[in-house]
């Protein structure tokens, strides 16, 4: 069909000489309208009775007092007080109508995984802003060509599990299944093999089928991206997966940092690829790389999500990450450039003042484009060392190109040591490497990026412990867990309960 593809160039072309069309000169403004919109809607629900929204729709500072009467809410509280009504078939409760799906989220911080609502009104303004990702593709050096290449997304099974009164499923699932009808001609891997629920299984009927396709975008999780591909490469015995798709030019990732990743990742490809990240969390579709050379993502301010920010600081959450009494909250026009903020989305699908966890960074204010820096629950500071998720990954990167391996996988822990603190490192990797030679090389990669580390290394971190293991075995892990494929990943700290189970899980391996 090339004809399709000259067309959905053009129209492609057209909007990429429209600025404006990637750009909102006045972000507070839209995020005021946005807001606006969310509470008109929900006046009539429950949660819109109990905390008043017509009344705040009154007020002469709509978003200050919405701040002022509506309190923030993490994953338990707001389940336990509202979402388990949603759940149980309860219309009306957060936001207008009955819930249909609820995503399953990945789970990474809490042993079970969480029901998210996902609502048709969310359904919507995911498409409207996967079409504006779609339209900034003009701005890459494409050849139209280029655009009638299939598009192959490595995601959850979209037969979903019915429980009732809802069905519950990943929510790339839950999107895939929801995909607008011109779409489909790009779409792999197709109705048939995207309804598998087995995940071992659905990679399987990929690698079957991949000669048949020819792909020029792929979209998914990096870790099981370079599985798979890894997969085809055996099957077929081909040196890279170029020899395959050579019109493979596209990675859209998102979910997890990229970084540990990449050199791996990169060993399976016969030329470049275009990395294009994405910020689609199962509350909303928050940011996208909207232009080329840049590893930032712009904020989504128009379009169903009201977002405010909180300094990740110790004034206002504890060693654990937990959210402080009188946090100071603030909205993207008070936001600064190079500050960590824990991000609160208020959304259209009935989240309210909801607590992700996530932690962002803006890095333009002109462009409203930010950076995710990690976990507000996936950090390590048991005496001051104050250490990012950030950290961690530029660390694992050093050492990558020091030792010349590859570490797809890791998690951290901080322990009990001598009656002061340690770290323990998990590494995942397929190469030889001493556990030794590793232990040297992140503490002194640590020491020069985070000098809060450097400090504690003398006097309060009296070790650092690493455990050298296959990445295989992490991935065992999450399979042992449900948590096996789609958005599922590693977390990159491990704490208490879940700590002690995945060090059982270790010494079991170490037994076998």
């Amino acid at each position: 069909m090339p004809f399709l593809g000259s067309v959905v160039k053009n129209a492609i072309a057209l909007r990429g000489r429209l600025p404006q069309f990637f750009k909102v000169k006045q972000p507070g403004v839209a995020q005021e309208r946005v807001l606006k919109k969310l509470l008109k809607k929900s006046v009539n629900t429950a949660f819109g009775e109990k905390y008043a929204f017509n009344q705040i729709l009154k007020s002469k500072d709509v978003v200050k007092a919405f701040q002022q009467n509506v309190p923030i809410h993490d994953y338990n509280k707001i389940f336990k007080d509202w979402w388990y009504r949603t759940l149980n078939g309860e219309p009306y409760v957060t936001w207008p109508g009955k819930v249909k799906y609820f995503a399953l989220s990945s789970g990474t911080s809490e042993a079970s995984s969480k029901h998210i609502p996902i609502t048709g009104d969310m359904l919507r303004a995911i498409k409207r802003t996967s079409i504006k990702q779609i339209f900034s593709l003009a701005r890459y050096e494409f050849p139209k060509e280029f655009f009638e290449k299939g598009i192959l997304m490595l995601g959850g099974s979209t037969h979903l599990q019915f429980n009732g009164t809802y069905y519950e499923g990943d929510l790339s699932g839950i999107t895939a299944k929801n995909i607008p009808f011109w779409f489909q001609h790009f779409y792999k891997p197709g109705k048939r093999i995207s309804k598998e629920r087995d995940w071992p299984t659905k990679l399987d009927e990929i690698v079957k089928n991949a000669k048949k396709w020819d792909i020029g975008v792929i979209v998914g999780v990096p870790a099981w991206w370079q599985i798979l591909l890894e997969k085809i490469i055996d099957h077929y015995n081909l040196n890279h997966i170029h020899e395959i798709w050579p019109n493979l030019s596209i990675f859209v990732h998102g979910g997890v940092s990229f970084t540990p990743y990449k050199k791996g990742f990169e060993k399976l490809l016969g030329k470049p690829l275009t990395y294009i990240e994405t910020y689609l969390a199962s509350e909303g579709f928050v940011a996208f790389q909207s232009r080329p050379n840049t590893s930032h993502m712009q904020l989504v301010v128009d379009n169903g999500l009201f977002m405010e920010f909180i300094p990740f600081n110790e004034k206002n959450f504890d060693n654990e990450g937990n959210l402080l009494h009188n946090a100071e909250v603030y909205t993207i026009s008070e936001i600064q450039p190079g500050v960590d903020y824990a991000l609160i989305l208020s959304t259209c699908a009935g989240a309210w003042r909801y607590l992700i966890g996530d932690m962002v960074r803006l890095t333009s204010r002109e462009l409203n484009e930010i950076v995710i820096t990690g976990r507000t629950k996936h950090f390590l500071n048991l005496c001051g060392e104050h250490l990012s998720q950030e950290n961690m990954n530029m660390a694992v990167k050093m050492v990558e190109d020091k030792l010349n391996i590859e570490i797809p996988e890791f998690t951290v822990a901080g322990i009990k040591h001598e009656n002061m603190f340690a770290h323990k490192w998990y590494i995942g990797t397929n190469n030889k490497v001493q556990s030794g030679q590793l232990r040297e090389a992140i503490d002194e990669s640590l020491k020069v990026l985070n000098d809060d580390y450097r400090v504690e290394r003398i006097a309060a971190i009296k070790d650092v412990f690493v455990e050298v293991l296959p990445s295989k075995v992490f991935y065992d892990y999450l399979r042992m867990k449900g948590k096996e494929g789609a958005q599922n990943k590693f977390p990159r700290v491990v704490k208490c309960n879940q700590l002690s189970d995945w060090q059982q899980f270790v010494n079991n391996y170490h037994d076998k």
